[in-house]
């Protein structure tokens, strides 16, 4: 790490974050002190199409990004000549999303003079809960779920990371939001799902209606949850075809349990099997109302340690990638104005 020269020896980094549908701009002091965390919403202009608009997602980053950057410089009480560190998810994602995300960021670094990290958008949401937890550190095993990806990752080292099982099919969060688009409960459908099934007095019976649990080889540590999502239609469509009612909140539970206790129980074998005695979940189904139920019980029984995010930081967001972004460069990673955005970024 380069020795700091601000008058209060504060090591400044400025995370940026597009990889979907999400601006995002975050200002971190050090590794953990995240003094922004700014986000541009674009769910409201996706939800009239049921889903994530690649063109128009690049469209609104366009707009939205130089704003949302000052924004985050600006309520963090700094300038930009305060800056040390310009770090940037450059994928996975959406090519064009992440472009604006990229360029920007780029344009930056060279106008500042400063150094750029090109961070991976998964490693990020692995270190999300790091941010609320300052005793939290590696080796433990990352649960990263989202509406692209379902991983478990052995965390040995903050720049050792072993991918040990991921989803082969549709990631956790797009069968919610495929399920919930057949339930009619529009975008995004995670969320408005688990609120149908968990919603109080109205909670949906999960053994109202029973489910596939996909498990795949034994002793795998993948997913697949386009089964799951397969046999909810068919049994949709079974009771439309005979005219019979269908109780949307069991639907829900019933998927949802299905779904998780699969989750939850791969994700404790794998801890145990990896020897970690601390989970990490990241990602915007880490904030799930059952996820979080079942994993606490499940690690409590387990003995093993239980750490996720805040909400705000489940979702895509800038302030990971700019604590990612901090460690990736203490460990002697720096991109050049030549680095590109990836789709497809291996971790």
């Amino acid at each position: 790490m380069k020795k700091k020269t601000m008058k209060n020896n504060k090591f400044v980094t400025l995370g940026i974050e597009s990889s979907c549908d999400e601006t995002a701009a975050a200002v971190i002091f050090n590794d953990r002190e995240y003094k922004s965390n700014i986000i541009a919403s674009q769910t409201d202009i996706h939800a009239v199409f049921g889903g994530v608009v690649p063109e128009i997602a690049s469209r609104h980053h366009l707009e939205q990004i130089n704003a949302v950057v000052e924004l985050a410089v600006k309520e963090a009480e700094i300038t930009f000549d305060d800056i040390d560190l310009i770090g940037v998810t450059k994928g996975p994602g959406l090519v064009g999303a992440l472009l604006i995300g990229v360029a920007t960021a780029k344009g930056l670094a060279f106008a500042l003079k400063k150094p750029l990290v090109g961070v991976n958008h998964i490693k990020a949401h692995s270190f999300a809960a790091l941010l609320e937890n300052p005793g939290l550190k590696p080796p433990y095993l990352s649960l990263i779920v989202s509406g692209g990806h379902t991983d478990l990752i052995d965390v040995k080292d903050y720049d050792d990371f072993d991918v040990i099982g991921k989803t082969r099919d549709d990631a956790i969060g797009e069968a919610y939001d495929k399920v919930a688009r057949v339930l009619g409960l529009g975008y995004p459908g995670g969320p408005k799902l688990d609120k149908l099934a968990t919603g109080g007095a109205a909670d949906g019976d999960p053994h109202g209606v029973e489910f596939k649990r996909v498990y795949l080889e034994k002793d795998s540590f993948d997913f697949s949850f386009s089964g799951t999502k397969t046999g909810v239609l068919n049994y949709l469509n079974s009771q439309k075809q005979k005219g019979n009612e269908v109780n949307r909140a069991d639907i829900a539970a019933a998927f949802q349990l299905s779904v998780i206790e699969v989750v939850v129980e791969k994700s404790i074998k794998a801890a145990q099997k990896t020897k970690h005695d601390k989970i990490v979940m990241g990602g915007g189904v880490a904030s799930n109302t059952l996820l979080r139920k079942m994993m606490e019980e499940a690690c409590q029984k387990a003995g093993i340690d239980l750490y996720y995010p805040s909400a705000v930081l489940c979702t895509d967001n800038a302030a990971m990638v700019g604590c990612c972004a901090f460690y990736d460069y203490k460990n002697g990673k720096e991109d050049g104005l030549d680095m590109d955005a990836f789709a497809n970024l291996p971790l």
